[in-house]
């Protein structure tokens, strides 16, 4: 008899328990109280674009100019030595966006009033470096979303000796981490092989001297090409070879294995030292190698339909259920297009990496980097990255309405 009314008991709890939940319901407050903590955090690590303020602009070389941009509501979220910062522009109707590496340290972004800063090199042919000198001044606002990026040090994977390989602006990831060191907080060993004509072409050259001066943690190794330029101590003449990296690499690393290599730098810079370190018998797993960009003529890129580059095609791009025509040139990106005509797309890092600028492709031949990182769902799919594919012929797409 006890098992039978316990049993009733259980199988009669239902209507107890629906009783008690009405009961809360009816007693509650109306206010929402409801948090996610999960969502909270993520919310801290990954906010939604905002606005800082250039508080300052100095010149780093004849070339390159040092931006200190100021979060307006004070918060900055976390980030890492090697992260990048995306900034978006709007000039005209064109509205873009640059990925920048971010040059201060992680730790000025945690102080009482925290900054980050970026280091624009100025260029004959670049749309965005022309604007930032020209017309961006101390006390515009800009809009910033932050942080991207994997060019970072993983204690897990990487040695605690780093080799960092630079060319031109390239050198701004490790002026991060130089600094990071300098404060205590990046516990590497970092030496910097870094290439340039000459002495004028050196970004930062004051600000890394200064900080070799204080650590013995950093070391800079300005590796000048000019024929007749002249070499200060500690120089090394020529290019960034093999010789020259296996001279300061450390063989025999005493963490995590031997020393890990960081590139950073132009275009033409990659497949160089790629090759440099292949000659090394440097395994890849050893090789960090920066978001490289699009090239400045796709038409000399492996694979690429020369006979196509000056077309221009017709690019139906489908917003929910509106349409538009643009006009699309077979030697720009399709982002390049889209940001020229005004239409909103989210991107990042401008490379094919991070995936932001994704969109359906539903008609049309394309022409795809090399390096091609997409999912292999969405190469099944014919989903693409649209800052790193180009037109081949008239296309129809649908984007994500931002």
């Amino acid at each position: 008899m006890t098992k039978i009314n316990c049993f009733l008991k259980d199988v009669s709890g239902a209507s107890r328990v629906t009783k008690k939940r009405e009961e809360a319901f009816k007693n509650a407050s109306g206010d929402n109280n409801y948090k996610d903590p999960i969502n909270m955090v993520s919310r801290m690590l990954h906010p939604a674009p905002f606005l800082v303020t250039v508080s300052k602009i100095k010149d780093v070389s004849k070339t390159a100019k040092k931006y200190t941009l100021v979060p307006i509501d004070g918060f900055l979220p976390v980030f890492q030595a090697g992260n990048y910062v995306s900034i978006k522009y709007q000039i005209g109707n064109t509205i873009t966006t640059r990925p920048y590496s971010i040059c201060s340290a992680p730790y000025q972004a945690k102080l009482d009033n925290p900054y980050f800063e970026i280091t624009v090199r100025n260029t004959l042919d670049g749309f965005i470096s022309n604007y930032m000198y020209s017309s961006v001044k101390e006390g515009d606002t800009l809009t910033v979303e932050m942080p991207f990026g994997h060019f970072y040090y993983e204690p897990l994977r990487d040695s605690n000796n780093i080799v960092g390989i630079a060319g031109g602006s390239g050198i701004t990831p490790f002026y991060s981490m130089a600094q990071e060191i300098l404060n205590g907080t990046l516990d590497i060993n970092l030496t910097i092989l870094y290439g340039s004509i000459s002495h004028k072409d050196i970004i930062l050259y004051d600000e890394l001297n200064e900080i070799t001066k204080k650590t013995n943690k950093v070391k800079v190794i300005h590796v000048i090409s000019g024929i007749d330029e002249e070499l200060y101590d500690n120089d090394e003449k020529g290019y960034i070879s093999k010789d020259i990296i296996k001279k300061y690499s450390i063989d025999n690393a005493p963490k995590n294995g031997k020393t890990t290599y960081f590139i950073c730098g132009p275009g033409s810079m990659y497949s160089y030292i790629k090759g440099e370190l292949e000659a090394l018998n440097v395994p890849l797993r050893r090789i960090r190698m920066e978001a490289l960009g699009n090239p400045k003529d796709i038409s000399k890129e492996e694979g690429y339909p020369i006979e196509k580059a000056s077309n221009i095609y017709k690019l139906t791009v489908v917003r929910g259920i509106k349409e538009d025509i643009i006009d699309a040139r077979a030697d720009e990106a399709i982002a390049v297009a889209l940001e020229r005509e005004g239409i909103l797309i989210k991107t990042c890092c401008r490379s094919g990496e991070c995936g932001a600028c994704r969109c359906k492709v539903i008609d049309g031949e394309y022409f795809i980097l090399k390096g091609d990182s997409r999912r292999a769902t969405d190469k099944r799919f014919n989903y693409i990255y649209t800052c790193h594919t180009y037109p081949l012929s008239d296309m129809k797409i649908k984007i994500t309405i931002i």
